[in-house]
């Protein structure tokens, strides 16, 4: 009941504000966010979407993605202490994609590229195995929309958190899969360095 409640709650938002969406939101309501400390607004178009993991179970539903999503705001904000979760979004196992601070606010997820970045995240520890299909497929959905809507530069560019960070993420198998992207810097640019 629960679950259905939030599909109507998401239409109704949806239709109040005119915005569509080829992909399923869940929006910071309908996985019951807590409120942000603080936000800071995000200059549009953004030059560069980071590709993370949260290195965490993966999840299936909305449910259990609900779940997995305010245990991760609740350690970015108790643990870490930051205004909110770090993500802008994050896309859970069954291909819905889950509100974090959104295209309006910037992020905490990649230090010293936040103000010119969009953070995705796919929920999962993606070190041995590849994220579902569904999350692979709706990471392509939702960069493409975000150029299309004017939130990501038309000449973007894609990397993994790895790739500007000294960390795992976005893991192994992750980072092997979008590093043969089109937009990924290293093909893009092909000089390996990402210039602002």
């Amino acid at each position: 009941m629960l679950y259905y409640y939030h599909i109507f709650l998401f239409t109704i938002l949806n239709l109040t504000y005119g915005q569509e969406t080829p992909y399923t939101l869940v929006s910071r309501v309908g996985w019951r966010a807590r409120l942000a400390t603080q936000t800071q607004p995000l200059k549009l178009p953004v030059q560069i979407v980071v590709v993370h993991n949260t290195a965490t179970s993966s999840c299936l539903d909305q449910e259990s993605c609900s779940s997995m999503m305010r245990k991760i705001q609740k350690h970015h904000m108790d643990v870490k202490g930051w205004w909110d979760i770090g993500y802008s979004f994050c896309i859970g196992g069954q291909g819905d994609v889950y509100e974090g601070r959104g295209w309006k606010y910037m992020g905490a997820h990649a230090l010293r590229f936040n103000e010119y970045s969009v953070g995705i995240a796919l929920i999962g520890s993606w070190t041995v195995e590849l994220p579902t299909k569904e999350q692979l497929d709706t990471l392509k959905i939702i960069i493409d929309h975000g150029v299309k809507q004017g939130h990501i530069d038309p000449d973007y560019l894609l990397v993994g958190h790895r790739d500007i960070r000294d960390t795992h993420c976005p893991g192994d198998t992750l980072q092997a899969e979008i590093s043969q992207w089109p937009h990924y810097y290293l093909n893009y640019r092909g000089n390996g360095t990402i210039q602002l």
